[in-house]
This record gives structure tokens, sequence and C-alpha cells, in this order.
């Protein structure tokens, strides 16, 4: 990998047409400092001095598409509420295509609350049935239309990703990529790549047992039929499982906090290959992309600058 080759796959992603399919998440960051506890109960009293509102799930897989120069578009489901308003104020301003569907379930929201950089609690509203009637019917029709030259389902078990949304993008018969939740394991089946981390490769093969990674990697690719699997292993880095295994190592100069990684590495992974590289290559470039995402607090996303000033800083 050379700059020049970089510069060539980093010119191709404008363009490709990526659809992103899964659960959407608001992430909501409550920032504020702790001076005192509280009378009533033995917790801090966070006095809140910031608040600021971010993509998350299947949204911050579209950030990161889309900051990587990608023509990309979202569908999924959001309530017809004040944060679901907000997140399609955000795909506006980052120049995603909203193919988002209103229903009656609220939108799912994650808030942190933060201070000196430590969360300190997390609140979840979601609704986790999977979804149904029109909400369903928008989606699975969104898959099948389109001039799409990949699709990524983003499963953060929200009930989004159904066995009938699966079906709709197997029947496209494009590339697709699945960043998985053990509990839809089988729904994934002929993936072209999946991309767990190593808890969830436990958990959909051997969650009591100490197999090597490369022995639970060879097993779920074939049980599953997978074209592709690559691991992602926080500080280890990430391994690709073909008919070969082969180890990269991590680039994150320091890990400040992870939140949303995962969802860096499918989008990057997903778009370099499509655009031409070779997966030694992709791994390779999700890897330094991750590595600067951790680096920040909260989801976040890489542009093409601050990837080639990464590369070009560690030498690659």
């Amino acid at each position: 990998m050379n700059r020049r080759e970089v510069l060539r796959l980093l010119e191709r992603l404008k363009d490709l047409k990526i659809l992103v399919v899964g659960d959407v998440i608001l992430d909501r960051y409550l920032y504020g400092r702790v001076e005192r506890i509280s009378p009533e109960a033995p917790v801090p009293v966070v006095e809140v001095e910031g608040e600021e509102v971010r993509l998350g799930g299947a949204g911050n897989v579209a950030g990161n598409l889309v900051s990587l120069g990608v023509q990309t578009s979202l569908t999924g489901v959001v309530g017809e509420d004040r944060a679901g308003e907000l997140l399609r104020n955000l795909l506006k301003e980052k120049g995603i295509k909203s193919l988002l569907t209103i229903d009656a379930r609220p939108t799912t929201e994650k808030t942190r609350v933060i201070s000196r950089s430590q969360q300190l609690l997390r609140i979840d509203f979601e609704d986790r049935r999977g979804i149904g009637g029109r909400a369903l019917d928008h989606i699975k029709e969104v898959v099948a239309g389109g001039d799409y030259d990949g699709i990524v389902v983003s499963d953060y078990a929200k009930g989004v990703v159904t066995p009938e949304v699966m079906g709709a993008v197997k029947d496209r018969r494009v590339f697709y990529a699945v960043d998985p939740r053990p509990v839809n394991r089988n729904l994934y089946r002929n993936a072209s790549l999946m991309t767990p981390n190593e808890k969830e490769l436990r958990a959909m093969t051997d969650p009591l047992g100490g197999e090597s990674v490369e022995n639970l990697g060879r097993r779920l690719r074939e049980e599953l039929s997978l074209n592709t699997l690559i691991v992602t292993r926080g500080p280890k880095g990430m391994t690709l499982i073909e008919k070969e295994v082969k180890h990269f190592p991590a680039r994150a100069r320091e890990v400040y906090d992870v939140t949303g990684a995962g969802d860096t590495v499918v989008a990057a992974l997903t778009a370099f290959f499509l655009a031409g590289a070779s997966w030694e290559t992709a791994c390779e470039l999700a890897n330094v992309c991750a590595g600067i995402v951790v680096g920040e607090l909260g989801t976040a996303s890489v542009t093409p600058e601050e990837l080639l000033r990464e590369l070009d800083e560690k030498g690659l």
C-alpha cells in the first residue's frame, strides 16, 4: 500500500453508491461538572453545562461513509418525536440521503452523562420489537429499488433487521456487509462480509469455551457460508478470515472512547473493497480509520484528509 494507491482509492469512493440498512440511533451527550453528592441518594449531582447530539448506530455507519466521500443513503425507522426530528436534521446536514420511515415506536436514543471525559451514566429509550406493517414494507421497497453498488446492514438488535428485511437485501444480489448481533446469527447466511468483534464471535460459536479466534472464525465462516469474515479485536487489531487467516495490528495512538468504532470499521472495509482495494489493503486502511475515531469522545467519522495525514505520520 502506497500513497498513490490510497489517493486512487479515495478518488474512486466518490463514485460509489452505498445503502445503509439498520437500527438508527440518536446519540445524545450531556456534559457537566460534579462537585457534590446528592442529599437524596449516594449519587453524584451533575450540573449540566452543555449538550450535543450525534448520529449513532446505522446513522453512524452512514456518517462514516459520507465522510469518506461515498454517496450514501440510509433507511431505518424513527418515531414521530423530537429525537426523530433531530436525526433527520443531522442526516440533512451531513449530506446523507434519508430514506427513513416514521413509525409509532419512539426513536431509539442513547443519552450519555459525562463529566471530565468520564461517562457516569447511560439512559436508553428504545422499542426492540421487530418492525412490521407499513414500516417494514417501506424498508423492503427502499432495498429493492435504487441503484446501489453495495449494502451495509447495521444490526443493533432494535427491531429493523428482520428475516423479511434480510431477504430483501439478499434478493438484490449485490455485495452486502453485516455488522452483526449474535441474537440474529442465522439471518446473515451468505453475507459478502461480516464484521463481528471478538465477543460477538464467541457468542455465536463458543460462548463457554476457549478456542482461538482463528478456529472460531473458520467455523462461523463455514457454518454461515460467508465470503469474508473480519473479526475486530480492540487493542489486538483485526483478523481477516478467508481461505487463509491474516492478522493486522491495531493502529490507535491512544484509546479514548471505543464507541462506534465498529461502525467505522464496517464502513471503511466496505467502501475501500468496493473501490477496488484488496481485503488486505482494506483492513490496513480500516485499522487506521478505527485508530483515529477511538482517540475521540463518542461516535466519530474520518475524512480523507485525516486518513492521509495519519498514514503520513505513521509512515505507511
